[in-house]
């Protein structure tokens, strides 16, 4: 596939946080590509490092080492002056923390207009704030306050305001974590909505299993580095415009392993769980072309 086609390319990527008592390891030598157009979900335990990576390519942390290009752009070369120009027109965010997304006090018609600061047409401003409105499905609510709106309606406003720029990248960090499931499913729609309709390259990151079920591809972040990742098999792909399709504990993406340069991989935890595995060894064997990994014998 040609380079020019990723929005995304990350090539051992490294972030170290420093106070004065302790250095942390955040990302250590993550490796990443998106394409443009595709709608992904990042997932990890707490403290894996994908909410790291997502103010990373977000332009609101800065890496501390490695290889970083989003939309053409080097990220380790912008000076203080084109990140907030990077940040204002290629990336939009949605927090799960409603606080950082909205002003209460504004209608949801005002709090979408606001992030329109340079467009000095008041009427162009109002329609295009008005259709990102009925994109979300909320134009009915527009001279409703936040006040009087629910959890999920606000969430929504929050996507619309994500996108009153026309970035290219619409970045989400546990975009359904204060929603219920059904309101999180319809969330999760919206987004796919958003991606299919105007090609926005969408990164979800989240813990919620069924969420990520619902997405084409899944990269599983553990201890600052990619450890697997799951692929919608084919046979569901057509299903995913259904919102209640996976409510059932099928397996509908394919798991793999993935290879770091020096063709070590990390096994995910459930599946050693599963052979009752336990120390730092596996036994290797080929069979019939394919790697087995299992437990070693006593």
């Amino acid at each position: 596939m040609d380079n020019h086609t990723a929005m995304i390319e990350c090539e051992n990527l490294v972030k170290i946080y420093k106070t004065k008592d302790i250095e942390v390891l955040a990302l250590q030598g993550l490796e990443l590509r998106v394409e443009t157009g595709e709608m992904m979900a990042i997932i990890g335990n707490s403290g894996s490092g994908k909410s790291t990576f997502l103010n990373m390519i977000g332009g609101l942390d800065r890496p501390s080492a490695g290889r970083l290009i989003v939309d053409g752009k080097d990220l380790f070369k912008l000076n203080d002056q084109q990140l907030v120009d990077y940040k204002r027109r290629t990336v939009g965010f949605v927090w799960q923390n409603n606080a950082r997304n909205l002003m209460p006090y504004l209608t949801a018609w005002q709090n979408v207009q606001m992030p329109m600061l340079f467009e000095k047409n008041v009427k162009k401003k109002k329609q295009r704030a008005l259709e990102l409105l009925e994109l979300v499905g909320l134009a009915h609510k527009k001279h409703s306050r936040l006040t009087q709106m629910s959890g999920g309606e606000q969430q929504r406003v929050a996507v619309a305001i994500s996108l009153a720029n026309n970035p290219k990248l619409l970045l989400a960090d546990e975009p359904t974590g204060s929603v219920d499931a059904k309101t999180g499913a319809y969330i999760l729609d919206v987004f796919r909505i958003i991606n299919r309709d105007l090609g926005l390259t969408t990164i979800i990151v989240t813990h919620d299993p069924l969420l990520a079920k619902k997405v084409n591809r899944v990269v599983a972040i553990r201890d600052g580095k990619i450890a697997s990742e799951r692929i919608m098999k084919q046979s569901y792909l057509t299903r995913l415009e259904d919102i209640d399709a996976f409510t059932q504990t099928e397996e509908v993406q394919d798991e793999y392993a993935v290879l770091d340069r020096a063709n070590r991989l990390q096994i995910p935890k459930e599946m050693l769980e599963k052979i009752g595995h336990s120390g730092n060894r596996l036994k290797v064997s080929m069979q019939d072309g394919k790697i087995i990994l299992e437990s070693p014998d006593e």
